[in-house]
């Protein structure tokens, strides 16, 4: 399969030095027993219903608990097939390949400094301090209940296992960064505007959504000449119309600027995206 420059892109995970890091999984595994719980559970109470009630309430309840059964019995199949993709240890590693190509498109000077928003386990920070050794990089997140195994720690552990020490961590909202205009020589960020709330339709009078103005907030942190390399699920329904606003940055005098669709190979494949949801994917890259 080819990607968009031409070059053969692999499915599988990318040749390069072995993980140190324990960067988790975006598939948690708890999210696959409670999918297995409920499973279960509406398998029983389909089961008990039916040997103790009689009549049309004896059928409607046993039906409903047996479909719900049936569904969570496939979103558990689902999930499990999610977390052997995402997996560092596995074949697909596509979490892997995800991160390190989006490291690749940042290069950074001597003493410059790079913001990864939304930072989860640290693994898109450290793959581009690896790159970039000379560099300074930041990493933020929220860390909510929602991947509570990711935190500052286990990023600051996980950069001493790979042998980083030009990457720092804190706690962040990418909606409101706490960094004064054109902080940074870079900016980088994968799969995390899309999970919070947002309209897809225009927010103000440059006709930017709720999330392309998320987008804004980062990039005013970047400096004049500086990168970006933003990985999101850019669907429609998610982000708006997201052409216009390629058009918009480049009004603005951002130059390069580009949306690299990244289900066609690049990452994933156009099926791969499907089945895992990640339709729409794409890289946001340019220079401020």
């Amino acid at each position: 399969m080819k990607g968009d420059n031409g070059v053969r892109q692999s499915r599988t995970a990318p040749a390069s030095a072995a993980v140190r890091g324990d960067y988790k999984n975006w598939m948690p595994k708890g999210m696959i027993w409670s999918f297995l719980g409920g499973a279960v559970a509406c398998g029983i109470a389909a089961i008990v219903l039916d040997a103790l009630l009689n009549g049309t309430l004896k059928t409607v309840l046993t039906v409903v608990f047996a479909i719900a059964a049936v569904v969570l019995c496939g979103l558990t199949v689902w999930a499990v097939l999610m977390h052997r993709a995402f997996s560092y240890d596995g074949k697909r590693q596509m979490s892997r390949q995800i991160i390190e190509g989006t490291a690749a498109y940042v290069k950074l000077p001597a003493g410059g400094r790079c913001l990864d928003v939304g930072c989860g386990s640290g693994a898109l920070a450290i793959a581009v301090a690896k790159r970039n050794p000379r560099a300074e990089i930041m990493g933020i997140d929220r860390w909510g209940r929602e991947y509570a195994s990711f935190n500052k720690q286990l990023c600051e552990s996980n950069a001493r296992a790979e042998g980083v020490k030009n990457t720092s961590f804190q706690q962040g909202d990418a909606t409101h960064l706490d960094f004064a205009d054109e902080t940074f020589d870079a900016v980088v960020s994968n799969y995390v505007y899309h999970n919070i709330p947002g309209m897809a339709r225009s927010v103000d009078s440059r006709r930017v959504t709720a999330r392309q103005k998320y987008l804004l907030e980062t990039l005013r942190t970047l400096k004049k000449g500086g990168t970006f390399a933003i990985h999101d699920i850019f669907s429609k329904s998610k982000y708006g119309d997201m052409q216009a606003f390629v058009q918009l940055l480049r009004d603005m005098g951002y130059q390069k600027v580009e949306l690299i669709d990244t289900t066609d190979g690049k990452f994933m494949t156009k099926f791969e995206a499907l089945w895992m949801a990640l339709s729409g994917s794409a890289l946001l890259t340019g220079v401020k």
